[in-house]
């Protein structure tokens, strides 16, 4: 029998199993968005394939009950396991007015949701940077032990935000959670191309910080990163830099052609390496889950999609006018 590993950080059975769930959901609803793109239904697919593991291991870590987390446009893991729901998601998908999102008003993978404290972002990358800090600051003046948690793409590493986000959170040891998800492609131009150093954790030394890498195929080995982040963070030990080496088994977006520079050998040697049925093949070598409990929970999820899709479709659509709501003040 395989090493029990999950015990030994303290999770259940039950608990891995429900991480298993929302990484097959996160999936499911991903590659349905997929194909609604391409029958000409919804506008645009942002996917978040082979990344969940790292998404999904990462917000378990969490308290969903009082951290911020401030997601980048592929965490659909992370809004899911936060409490956003699959027609939810749909709703932002077809751009309807019930989208909790925006009222249908943003792309997906804009994700924003106050109740369940999903900090919105923008299209412009990495501005959500500095706004997890600044949460982490208000949590600092309110003497509140909430962590904020904010994730970004390698490419974002790159941009001024991150920099001056992790400098201040560094210089006042504020309660952030850096987590990089290193796909290891920002759109087209490949990580070798992006960085001067090996990693993305090797900046961390530079802003007084921990940065260590671990594989964002293994939801498991996020979770204990992050949860000794968490930890850190609610010490008042300050921040963490977390970098997770994932594959992105799809194009950039649903206006993306990836096969301009990607090898269909590279994209097929990355599926070998699908978190997913990696997870999946942990869980059953230990007796966890079986074949008979993988078929249970994908058919009770693709009720859940179907369901969801049949409602956003019919939905209705947000008025002309909705569109300059909160750009202008109101009477």
């Amino acid at each position: 029998m395989a090493e029990n590993r999950h015990s030994e950080l303290g999770l259940s059975d039950e608990q891995v199993v429900n991480m298993y769930e929302m990484m097959l959901l996160a999936r499911r609803i991903d590659e349905r968005m997929w194909l609604l793109n391409r029958a000409g239904k919804i506008p645009f697919v942002i996917s978040c394939q082979g990344q969940e593991a790292a998404q999904i291991g990462a917000a378990f870590a969490l308290d969903r009950n009082k951290d911020y987390i401030l997601p980048y446009y592929r965490d659909l893991g992370v809004v899911l396991t936060f409490g956003m729901t699959t027609k939810e998601i749909m709703l932002s998908g077809f751009a309807k007015a019930e989208d909790p999102n925006s009222g249908g008003r943003q792309m997906p993978g804009h994700f924003g949701q106050k109740k369940n404290r999903i900090v919105t972002g923008s299209s412009p990358v990495t501005t959500q940077v500095p706004h997890a800090v600044g949460i982490a600051l208000a949590a600092r003046m309110d003497k509140s032990d909430l962590v904020s948690f904010v994730t970004f793409g390698e490419g974002s590493s790159n941009q001024g935000d991150f920099h001056e986000g992790l400098n201040y959170a560094g210089v006042h040891k504020l309660p952030v959670i850096f987590m990089c998800e290193n796909n290891e492609y920002a759109i087209s131009v490949p990580v070798e191309k992006q960085l001067g150093c090996a990693k993305v954790s090797d900046r961390a030394i530079g802003y007084g910080m921990p940065g260590v890498t671990v594989d964002g195929k293994d939801p498991l080995e996020v979770y204990k990163v992050v949860k000794e982040a968490v930890e850190r963070g609610r010490r008042g030990e300050g921040p963490t830099l977390i970098e997770t080496m994932t594959h992105r088994l799809t194009a950039h977006s649903s206006d993306d052609d990836d096969r301009s520079y990607r090898s269909a050998e590279e994209l097929e040697s990355m599926k070998k390496e699908d978190p997913l049925h990696l997870f999946e093949s942990y869980l059953t070598s230990l007796g966890v889950l079986d074949e008979s409990k993988i078929k249970g929970i994908n058919d009770r999820i693709m009720k859940e999609i179907n369901e969801a899709t049949d409602y956003a479709e019919a939905a209705p659509y947000p008025v002309a006018e909705d569109a300059l709501k909160h750009v202008y003040a109101a009477e």
